[in-house]
C-alpha cells in the first residue's frame, strides 16, 4: 500500500487557525467570502475558520427536491458542493480558505481533508475510512448496521482558493437529520464521536485535537493513506444465521 506525504496548499503562506467560537452560518459564509478576496488579492494568509452553528440547513449545488425537509423547515442554499446536510450545537465545523497549488487537485484536496480527520478520530479512540466514491469520514458498517458517517465534507474551489469544508459530529442530536436525506444517501447512516465510543466527546474535547492535525496536514506532515473500501451495498458480507441487516436506533438518519 502506497503512502504519499505531500499537501495540495501553495505553503509558502502561512496558515492560521482560528477559533471562531458559536457564528452564525450566514454571518460565517459571509466571512469565508472576505477570506477568499484577501487570499486571491494577496492580503490575508491561508486561514482555517474552526467554529459552531446555531441550527441550520444547508443545501449544496446537487441537491434534489426529495432530499429537503418535507415540513417546511428553513434551508439556506449555498455555492459548494455536495447536497442537503445538517449544522448545529455538538458539531466542529471547519472552513478552509486556501491557495491550492496549480494544477488544482480538488479530489486530491478533498482526501487531504479526509485524512486529516480520519486521524483526529483516531487520536480520540475512534477507527475510520474513506469509502469508494463517498466523499466523508466514515465507520464501515457490518451485518447489524449500515456504514455511517462522522464527518461530511463539502468544499467549492474558485481561482484556486478553497472554501467550505467539513463538519465532524461529536455530541451534536442527530435527530436533527431526520427530517432530510443527508448528504443524499439513503443506504448509509449518519453518527458521531459520543454515540460510537459510548462516552461524551464534545467539540471543546475535539477542537484542540483537529487544530493540532489540520496544522500538520495542511502542512505536509500527515501521509495521505489510499485505504478506502466499497460501500457496504457492494462488499462481501457473510450470512449469519438468525441475523437481519437493519438500521438500528439513533444510527437510522
Amino acid at each position: 500500500m502506497g503512502r504519499t506525504v505531500s499537501t495540495m496548499r501553495d505553503v509558502s503562506s502561512p496558515l492560521s487557525v482560528v477559533d471562531a467560537g458559536l457564528v452564525e452560518y450566514t454571518d460565517a459564509w459571509a466571512r469565508q467570502r472576505e477570506l477568499v478576496a484577501g487570499r486571491l488579492e494577496g492580503t490575508a494568509p491561508d486561514t482555517v475558520l474552526l467554529l459552531e452553528h446555531p441550527a441550520v440547513y444547508t443545501a449544496g449545488k446537487r441537491t434534489k427536491p426529495e432530499d429537503r425537509p418535507t415540513d417546511g423547515t428553513p434551508v439556506v442554499d449555498v455555492d459548494r458542493g455536495g447536497r442537503i446536510t445538517w449544522h448545529g450545537p455538538g458539531q466542529l465545523v471547519g472552513y478552509p480558505i486556501l491557495r491550492l497549488l496549480e494544477p488544482v487537485d480538488l479530489v486530491g484536496y478533498v482526501r487531504e481533508l479526509e485524512q486529516i480527520l480520519i486521524t483526529a478520530c483516531a487520536d480520540l479512540g475512534l477507527a475510520t475510512r474513506r469509502i469508494t466514491g463517498r466523499s466523508g469520514v466514515w465507520v464501515p458498517g457490518d451485518e447489524r448496521r449500515p456504514d455511517r458517517k462522522v464527518a461530511a465534507i463539502g468544499v467549492r474551489v474558485a481561482r484556486g482558493v478553497t472554501m467550505h469544508g467539513f463538519a465532524l459530529n461529536c455530541d451534536p442530536d442527530l435527530t436533527a437529520f431526520d427530517r432530510i436525506v443527508p448528504c443524499g444517501l439513503t443506504d448509509a447512516g449518519v453518527t458521531s464521536l459520543s454515540l460510537e465510543l459510548g462516552r461524551t466527546v464534545s467539540v471543546q474535547d475535539a477542537r484542540p485535537i483537529v487544530m493540532r492535525r489540520l496544522q500538520e496536514g495542511l502542512n505536509g506532515h500527515i501521509p495521505v493513506v489510499p485505504d478506502d473500501i466499497a460501500p457496504q451495498s457492494e462488499r462481501v458480507t457473510a450470512t449469519v444465521p438468525g441475523v437481519s441487516w437493519h438500521m438500528e436506533g439513533a444510527l437510522q438518519r
